[in-house]
């Protein structure tokens, strides 16, 4: 998942440079406040399969005590499916509690250390609501992908001194390292909570795989519905390729077939009530020219969950899962970055990271833990790179203003550089929204 960060306590930029899509130069006025501002707003799963049809496919590399592999996988982005409102809901849900507890991460270790704090918002753009207390606006606004902490370091409205020890700005290089670092704590404290409660309450998913690809729902007035295919079904071989339990390739498979044979026959093996026929199928052409027939596809995976026995069994259990997704997030950004090629169409923004979260809780509630925990750690891991626009970025500015003997940038090169970060983060994230929209299925069936 890449969350985009944007956060500098001690730049020039305007709290709101998400809020006026039309207008991204108004973004930098010459005077504005000082703030972390969070755009949250594009997301890049690790890893994504990027298939036509999608899948429902779990991931992870996890050995547990009875030697079953446990694979969690994000779901596919490529025909994306916003589902029903309730789970639309509950991925938004989990996208927000996310974002609010990396915004309270800042705001924590600033008010802790007595630094002035002047906002706390969830969202940007026009304010929904808002409410004053102990001098901090807090307030929800109008796009709900992003937040701010804001500080009142260069507000000319603030009737704080310039020379108060207790701006951020003031403030020695330590204690603004903690302050901007402490959203990714935040959020690496909290990844490890939700899998903690996941292994107490309702433990830890171990599957054994089966050969076949199971067939979880099938489309009405679809080509596979109209030539006989029917939830539950299995498929075991197609056009004469037996499938094996390999999962994603299984599915891989059958969604290569399928897509380079669109008006002509496919041959499905199928297993239903104990009994294995064949089944002609002719995938429907696409608007992008390949086929589809209107299934979702699963690997044939049998899911029990594990408990541990004890505390320690617990802590192992935690430990175990929460390496194994930090493994699978660092692995996806190394294949990012030194294979972007390949890898770049499967980044993916704000609306593809709710059709994903609402899929997992269409599917199964249970799976709404790893996924609000892959988020975390994603999160936490993306603001660690140096780059401009994210915490990351911000920690090598003052690591640098140390190094340098406690001697600042200029604040025209640091607004520069803070600022480049930030309108690429914006057209990213514009992109991205127009992308995810049109691979939503109800978008694509209006083409």
């Amino acid at each position: 998942m890449l969350l985009n960060i944007s956060s500098s306590p001690i730049s020039h930029r305007n709290p709101h440079f998400l809020s006026n899509f039309n207008n991204p130069i108004s973004y930098f006025p010459r005077r504005s406040k000082t703030h972390l501002s969070k755009s949250h707003f594009f997301p890049k799963f690790t890893p994504l399969s990027n298939q036509s049809l999608k899948n429902r496919v779990l991931f992870g590399n996890k050995r547990y005590p009875d030697g079953e592999r446990f694979d969690f996988r994000s779901r596919a982005i490529s025909g994306i499916d916003l589902g029903s409102f309730e789970s639309v809901l509950e991925a938004i849900a989990v996208l927000t509690t996310i974002i609010v507890v990396h915004e309270s991460g800042h705001f924590l270790a600033a008010s802790l250390q007595g630094i002035h704090v002047s906002k706390f918002a969830i969202g940007f753009g026009p304010i929904l609501a808002k409410f004053d207390y102990n001098n901090v606006e807090y307030s929800l606004r109008a796009f709900p992908l992003g937040g701010f902490v804001g500080f009142p370091d260069n507000d000319p409205d603030s009737e704080i001194p310039i020379d108060d020890e207790n701006l951020l700005k003031n403030r020695p290089t330590l204690d603004r390292s903690i302050v901007v670092s402490a959203g990714i704590i935040a959020n690496v404290i909290f990844a490890y909570a939700i899998i903690f409660v996941q292994v107490l309450s309702v433990g830890l998913p171990v599957q054994e795989a089966f050969p076949g690809v199971l067939v979880p729902e099938v489309k009405t007035f679809s080509a596979a519905s109209r030539d006989g295919l029917l939830s539950g079904d299995v498929i075991l071989a197609v056009d004469g390729t037996e499938l094996s339990k390999t999962g994603p390739d299984a599915v891989s498979k059958i969604v290569d077939i399928v897509k380079r044979n669109p008006k002509s026959n496919v041959v499905f093996r199928i297993e239903r009530g104990g009994e294995d026929f064949d089944i002609r199928v002719t995938p429907d052409k696409n608007f992008d020219g390949t086929g589809k027939i209107g299934v979702q596809l699963s690997p044939n995976v049998r899911i029990t969950k594990v408990r541990p026995r004890n505390i320690p069994e617990t802590f192992r259990f935690v430990g175990r899962e929460f390496m194994g997704l930090s493994s699978n997030v660092l692995d996806g950004l190394k294949q990012t970055f030194f294979n972007f090629s390949q890898t770049a169409s499967k980044v993916a923004g704000p609306v593809a990271i709710i059709a994903v979260g609402a899929e997992v809780a269409r599917s199964n509630i249970d799976g709404l833990y790893q996924f609000a925990a892959l988020l975390n750690i994603n999160l936490a891991v993306i603001n660690l790179l140096p780059l401009p626009a994210l915490d990351g970025g911000t920690l090598a500015l003052i690591l640098l203003e140390a190094v340098r003997g406690g001697k600042k940038l200029p604040v025209e090169v640091e607004q520069g550089i803070m600022s480049s970060g930030i309108m690429l983060v914006i057209f990213l994230g514009l992109f991205l929204i127009v992308k995810d929209t049109l691979s939503l299925d109800f978008i694509k069936e209006m083409l």
